[in-house]
């Protein structure tokens, strides 16, 4: 639990937490740009930039707790950019061998190249995006249509399917002929994503990370690690949901009384508290097991959907508390709810998640209460 944290890590959130007052909340109205270069060189100085990136490459391959504790702390200031804050992991890219190590995975890692993750096909794809062996590349014809960040990546981790051998994860660079951007669009949490076609792309065999057949089990791992890191950034915003209700509920109404001392209130306030409490236990628990060197697939799956889903009836209960007030774009409640509504989706629905978690249990006996 948070409150049973050793000296170090104890340290560490106190560290995370100033981070977010000094570095980010000053810089909420800046450029982001300049803004986001700032704090990069901010966070390599403090020893966050480093934390997701392997101790080969310079990083220092931190613990699940710790990123989780860094996580928790920033969120629940509520602060901007922290994205900026952790330097790029290497993802599937872990895999590289040969070229594609010096080509993409160590610019990657420095911050040189930027990559994106083409999982998703649109509903209306015919097929799935293959690749076929041709000589000394491969023939990459197909669809993604949710590249995150893909519009302005330098290459796609994408996964293809390999007739006789299964799926596969290519590296494809987005200036290659015939990789084209259809569209580039934007969601409703402000984030930017791309759809493209591959048609007949000629993409070096070295491109492959691992062998033809891995693919969808690598991406899968690379899926689920963000599971965890959602989970942690979730329960900060819960935490910070609690401390902005608990302020408003402090300040009279027009009768003069304060908001929170109405029944009704503090029922829907309690009923928040208690949720997060549990979402905030479940995580640190999950942590703990991931570092003792468990298999955490299903504990993630649980984070994840419990997390978000908390902190979406969270949010939209604050907002019903506030009032319409909290409805006008740019109040901080306003921003949230935006901001985590998309998460139920991310690395996986809800539901599909809960199909996965039951399997684990009825079909694979994984997993635990």
């Amino acid at each position: 639990m948070p409150e049973s944290l050793d000296e170090t890590h104890s340290a560490l959130a106190t560290k995370a937490r100033s981070f977010a007052l000094d570095e980010l909340l000053p810089r909420a109205e800046n450029d982001p740009a300049s803004a986001r270069a700032e704090i990069v060189a901010a966070a390599r100085e403090a020893g966050f930039f480093g934390m997701t990136q392997p101790a080969d490459y310079g990083g220092t391959a931190a613990s699940a707790l710790a990123l989780c504790i860094v996580r928790d702390e920033l969120a629940a200031q509520n602060a901007p950019f922290t994205s900026a804050v952790f330097g790029p992991g290497p993802g599937v890219l872990a895999g590289a061998a040969g070229n594609l190590r010096a080509t993409h995975l160590e610019p990657f890692l420095a911050g040189a190249k930027s990559g994106g993750f083409g999982f998703t096909e649109p509903e209306d794809a015919a097929k799935p995006t293959t690749a076929e062996k041709n000589g000394d590349a491969w023939i990459v014809t197909g669809q993604k249509s949710y590249v995150t960040g893909g519009a302005d990546a330098h290459f796609i981790n994408t996964l293809v399917q390999i007739p006789e051998s299964g799926p596969g994860l290519l590296v494809i660079d987005t200036d290659m002929p015939g990789v084209r951007i259809q569209r580039r669009f934007e969601s409703l949490d402000g984030s930017h994503h791309a759809a493209f076609e591959f048609d007949k792309v000629r993409v070096p065999l070295g491109n492959l990370i691992g062998q033809p057949g891995e693919g969808l089990p690598r991406a899968m791992r690379q899926i689920g690690d963000t599971r965890l890191a959602i989970a942690a950034s979730c329960v900060g915003q819960l935490r910070w949901i609690d401390t902005y209700l608990t302020d408003h509920l402090a300040k009279p109404d027009r009768s003069g009384k304060a908001r929170g001392d109405r029944e009704g209130v503090r029922l829907r306030f309690a009923e928040a508290r208690i949720q997060a409490y549990a979402a905030r236990s479940m995580l640190y628990r999950t942590a703990r097991l991931a570092d003792s060197g468990e298999n955490i697939v299903n504990e993630a799956i649980a984070c994840k959907v419990f997390a978000t889903e908390t902190v979406g009836a969270a949010v939209d209960n604050a907002i019903q508390l506030v009032g319409g007030n909290a409805l006008v774009v740019g109040h901080p409640l306003e921003r949230l709810y935006r901001q985590v509504r998309s998460l139920r989706l991310a690395e996986g629905g809800s539901d599909v998640l809960r199909l996965n978690l039951a399997r684990g249990q009825l079909e694979l006996s994984k997993g635990r209460v």
